[in-house]
């Protein structure tokens, strides 16, 4: 391979036959630049939706959890040397909680419903134009196939979808969230009936002011991902 030394705007780069260019550095290495991934160049989009959306604008993020009647096992006791009995059954009753958390406030929206299917996505949008009715509402949520279902999309006109990048739930502060409150609520505990852990669940997350909602969610660390385009002041008290 050969290598051409060129010079863009007074520092040295390096070119090769390919066509490559990354900057060059005095000393013996070669300091690089490479293209942003696909994952930066989403949240970057995203930042710059948010500072475009109007004045009278709530930002929500959306995510939904499943919970199970048979809990999660996190720790459990057994005898040294013996290993632990772990009970398991052939079926286990399921309940989806759909939800959504106002990135400035706090507030939160949550919905219970039977399945997660693409109609209880579309059941909670519902809730979300009756609880926000009147605002602008950008809804930062994942590529999941409920939510990208022709139906849901049809479902959210109106409602600005904000596209996470695949596989980061880490950027989701609902799912944050959800993953406390199990741990709370659901790990290693047995509930009578999937209503009673539903209703636990439930009373718990609504139980939170709306800063430890936003502080147990990782919202209000300095590292939060949006912390600079969330002070934008479109966002009211919705």
């Amino acid at each position: 391979m050969s290598w051409n030394a060129a010079r863009v705007g007074g520092r040295p780069t390096i070119r090769s036959a390919a066509g490559w260019r990354g900057s060059a550095t005095s000393g013996s290495g070669r300091a690089t630049s490479w293209p942003p991934t696909p994952s930066a160049r989403k949240k970057r989009r995203i930042r710059r939706q948010i500072l475009a959306l109007p004045r009278r604008s709530v930002v929500l993020s959306q995510d939904e959890t499943d919970l199970l009647l048979f809990p999660p096992l996190r720790a459990g006791w057994a005898p040294r040397g013996e290993p632990a009995k772990v009970w398991l059954a052939g079926g286990n009753a399921r309940r989806v909680v759909f939800g959504a958390m106002n990135l400035r406030t706090g507030t939160r929206l949550l919905v219970p419903r039977p399945k997660g299917r693409s109609a209880d996505f579309q059941a909670f949008l519902a809730e979300v134009r009756r609880r926000y009715r009147g605002w602008h509402v950008a809804l930062l949520l994942d590529e999941d196939p409920s939510h990208t279902a022709k139906a849901s999309l049809k479902a959210s006109g109106g409602i600005e979808l904000l596209w996470l990048p695949k596989r980061s739930p880490e950027l989701n502060p609902m799912d944050t969230l959800w993953g406390q409150a199990k741990d709370v609520i659901s790990a290693d505990k047995q509930d009578g009936t999937i209503e009673d852990h539903v209703d636990r669940f439930l009373a718990y997350l609504n139980g939170l002011s709306g800063r430890e909602a936003l502080h147990t969610s990782g919202v209000l660390s300095g590292n939060f991902w949006l912390r600079r385009v969330l002070s934008k002041k479109f966002c009211g008290s919705a």
